[in-house]
């Protein structure tokens, strides 16, 4: 089911002055952020058979939602910069359905189609950077486990507020600056980012390892059927302490204190997480990997398969990748 988004509302291009600001951040850089990098392999993420009909609000798979981009077991050292060049690229399956940089999973949808909670948890954070996946809402599922909707064109949670699996969350479009570079010939999507214990891994379990996949349905995500009546998960605990470090590792005082100035410890730790994983040069890695040094939680858990897909059971019945 999709309602209306305009494409202004779809592209996040509003308000201009900091669209323009943060667009010139990719182009250029600035003394802590690598300028990001393309080249001609740049162009496999364009995919005219699946981008023209979803911008039209066409389903060119019927059921099953195209995976454009899957996570790169290979991503280059941060300091290179943001590369969304085919280079040195492995997925979950051996193949190369993914770019060097991306650390997540693209589910491809028409703009407007309604993007569920995955798992029940709590709105940690909703937010907009033009530069690195635009509109967004995080989640924390609880248990070390955190989830984040990213591309969006509107959102339908507030931070504090608890979700149900299969709870509509946001409008999916395709906002951020991938749009304003590959639009119409990039398909909108949403970038499903997880990250487990504070660090960003893949939900999908490489083929021939023996640990769970975080979908609940191994290796095959599908939609929750309605709202499952399970309870509440105990939120992620924080680790103050380990959050201060991260604070003070990090050498980018717009961002320091976009993570500080957060209302809630739980806040706190959304912002860095976010930091962490697009704008990883901004800190000291060495100080924040040091012995002893956790990462954002007090305590971690094991992989566990806990996602459903993001989409309804009304619109889709799984996902499908080119390789698959």
């Amino acid at each position: 089911m999709k309602r209306r988004v305009s494409l202004l509302e779809a592209l996040g291009v509003r308000p201009w002055a900091k669209t323009l600001s943060e667009a010139w951040l990719v182009v250029r850089g600035d003394g802590t952020t690598p300028k990001s990098r393309f080249g001609v392999s740049s162009l496999r993420q364009f995919h005219p058979r699946y981008s023209l009909p979803l911008w039209l609000g066409r389903r060119p798979m019927g059921r099953r939602v195209p995976i454009t981009n899957l996570f790169n077991y290979r991503q280059p050292p941060p300091e290179l910069g943001w590369s969304v060049r085919v280079t040195d690229v492995e997925d979950f399956r051996g193949g190369r359905n993914t770019y060097d940089s991306h650390n997540g999973t693209d589910f491809a949808v028409p703009p407007g189609t309604r993007v569920l909670a995955a798992a029940p948890g709590v709105v940690l954070r909703v937010s907009s950077e033009y530069h690195r996946g635009g509109l967004k809402v995080m989640l924390d599922h609880g248990r070390g486990l955190v989830t984040t909707s990213n591309h969006l064109a509107r959102t339908l949670v507030t931070p504090g507020q608890r979700v149900a699996r299969g709870e509509p969350i946001a409008l999916s479009g395709y906002s951020g600056i991938d749009a304003l570079v590959g639009f119409p010939w990039a398909p909108p999507h949403v970038h499903f980012n997880t990250w487990l214990n504070g660090e960003y891994v893949d939900p999908f379990t490489p083929v021939g390892r023996d640990e769970p996949s975080l979908w609940r349905q191994h290796n095959d995500p599908v939609p929750a059927r309605g709202q499952d009546l399970e309870a509440d998960p105990e939120p992620t605990v924080w680790d103050a302490t380990a959050i201060e470090l991260v604070i003070s590792a990090c050498r980018h005082s717009g961002a320091r204190d976009e993570i500080r100035t957060q209302p809630t410890l739980a806040e706190q730790a959304g912002a860095a997480l976010l930091q962490l994983n697009y704008f990883p040069t901004r800190f000291d890695r060495a100080r924040i990997a040091a012995p002893g040094a956790r990462v954002l939680v007090r305590e971690c858990f094991p992989r566990e398969p806990r996602l459903d897909l993001p989409m309804s059971f009304e619109d889709y019945d799984g996902a499908w990748s080119p390789d698959w």
